[in-house]
């Protein structure tokens, strides 16, 4: 299938998108709440075993397919691994038809103007061939705005969109994704600093450079309509940022338009010690929470 005919359903398809992107700081606290300590690996290629297995586990689940889920985010390492003897992002398209996206950044820099920018990726451009000769079809990476600061909050919105151009011209399609900490002291008034600066940015792209955006759920609902009706724009995902699963999806109900792409909540009441039929009701049940929030 071609780039522009899976364009065409990442705009399109109803469903949501799955973060399985957990990297080497989030791994071990992803794997304590599904139910395995530390003790479980003794280095960092150990432990990425142990979280790929259960990642396999999810995706090869009878709950994970393309009636509810458009796409999912990846870690570079999971791409690298295999899922039912075929590497992750071709047993994604392929047998699920699931669009398979690739987190690219490198982790947060130190706080500065109220932001967390991303660190430098100086091998971004090898990343980005890697990842197309692997059949990824688009990227994610993220940045974190703690405060409402308009110095630091346009510093994120100029990396993230200066990167997406980049991703663009690789032929892959950006996830931009501008965090606002849900515990941030001014949300209401950082979220409408973030939303000028990304329509000015979208409003400035060329007319086949065409990006998604994954953002906080808002404190005024519909914040991002314009965003979404943008002709630049794929999608418009939400991410659950620390909200428990029901208070994400009763937030992103009220967003029009604007579909999921949850981590912690999709994983949340998942564990290594269920047995399959239990391990699969779970997540089925999670899964069709989350798609009835994001196809309002």
């Amino acid at each position: 299938m071609s780039h522009a005919e899976q364009l065409k359903i990442a705009k399109t398809r109803p469903g949501f998108i799955a973060a399985l992107d957990q990297s080497g700081g989030s791994t071990p606290k992803a794997l304590s709440l599904y139910g395995i300590g530390a003790d479980a690996w003794s280095n960092d290629e150990e432990m990425y075993t142990v979280v790929h297995t259960m990642r396999s586990r999810i995706m090869t689940s009878p709950a994970f397919t393309s009636e509810r889920i458009l796409g999912a985010i990846l870690f570079e390492n999971t791409m690298d691994r295999k899922v039912a003897g075929q590497p992750t992002a071709s047993y994604l398209w392929n047998v699920k038809k699931i669009l398979p996206f690739l987190k690219i950044d490198k982790g947060l820099a130190d706080l500065k103007d109220g932001v967390q920018l991303m660190k430098p990726n100086p091998g971004l451009a090898e990343l980005l061939k890697k990842a197309k000769a692997a059949g990824i079809f688009g990227t994610k990476m993220r940045s974190v705005i703690k405060e409402a600061n308009k110095t630091g909050i346009q510093a994120v919105v100029d990396q993230q969109f200066e990167l997406g151009k980049q991703i663009v011209a690789a032929g892959l399609v950006p996830i931009i994704e501008p965090e606002v900490d849900i515990r941030c002291p001014n949300k209401a008034a950082a979220e409408a600093i973030l939303h000028d600066a990304i329509m000015q940015k979208l409003n400035a792209l060329g007319k086949t450079e065409i990006v998604m955006l994954k953002l906080t759920l808002p404190e005024k609902d519909n914040l991002y309509a314009d965003c979404i009706k943008h002709p630049n724009i794929a999608r418009v995902v939400a991410l659950s940022g620390g909200y428990s699963r029901d208070e994400a999806n009763e937030r992103l109900s009220r967003q029009k338009g604007m579909i999921a792409s949850f981590s912690r909540a999709l994983a949340e009441g998942l564990s290594a010690q269920q047995s399959d039929n239990e391990f699969n009701a779970m997540l089925d049940a999670s899964i069709q929470s989350i798609f009835d929030a994001s196809i309002t």
